[in-house]
């Protein structure tokens, strides 16, 4: 949710991560877990997965590398959200003729887990990030193209999502700590709030493409 209302910040690991429990927390690139993709064909380097135990999941976000056309795994249980992050673009071609073509950073698709897809690649290696959420979830997803500074929330029973796809971003809590979100980090907010820029010495006129998602139940 967006507003320009307060709320305060605090931060718990990703284990205790629960909707009725105020959090803010940062998952750097560089914690991402490498797993094979379910059917083989490709890695995903997962950021999280909530509840973060067991094969069955609530949500999971992660980034994956596509080194080759192909099918993508069926994950009838879920609806997925897809981002492009690197690469010259694909084609998401679903059973039944739909396509969608992501071409520019930032580019988004979403669709059915359960629809068989078949990714062709335009030009070469491609890299996305995934959120899968369970369909008895709801999750409301967005890019920014170009970010002016704003108030993010998550509710109760919401997790609030933010993901730096091409620049550094700042995060201040109402509190006054802030931290910085460096491209392919993700910030996790649950029942709390934050106000994101782009750092003081930041440059303005470089792309600042942000992906942000709330889930609720």
């Amino acid at each position: 949710m967006l507003s320009s209302s307060g709320g305060t910040v605090c931060r718990i690991s990703l284990a205790a991560l629960v909707y009725h429990s105020a959090s803010l927390q940062i998952v750097r690139k560089s914690s991402f877990t490498a797993a094979p993709w379910k059917n083989g064909g490709g890695t995903t380097y997962e950021a999280i997965r909530v509840p973060p135990g067991g094969d069955m999941f609530r949500w999971r976000v992660s980034v994956a590398h596509i080194d080759a056309s192909g099918p993508f795994s069926d994950f009838a249980a879920y609806n997925r959200k897809m981002v492009l992050l690197r690469g010259a673009g694909l084609t998401l071609e679903f059973a039944g003729g739909r396509q969608r073509v992501l071409r520019q950073i930032g580019d988004l698709a979403e669709f059915d887990g359960a629809v068989a897809t078949h990714c062709e690649l335009l030009d070469g290696p491609c890299v996305d990030l995934n959120l899968m959420v369970a369909k008895s979830a709801r999750a409301e997803v967005r890019v920014a193209r170009t970010l002016e500074q704003l108030r993010v929330e998550a509710a109760a029973f919401e997790a609030t999502l933010i993901f730096s796809i091409e620049q550094p971003l700042m995060l201040t809590s109402d509190a006054g700590e802030t931290c910085t979100l460096e491209p392919w980090d993700l910030a996790v907010l649950a029942h709390c709030g934050a106000r994101v820029s782009q750092p003081p010495d930041g440059n303005l006129a470089a792309p600042s493409a942000v992906f942000f998602a709330t889930i609720s139940d």
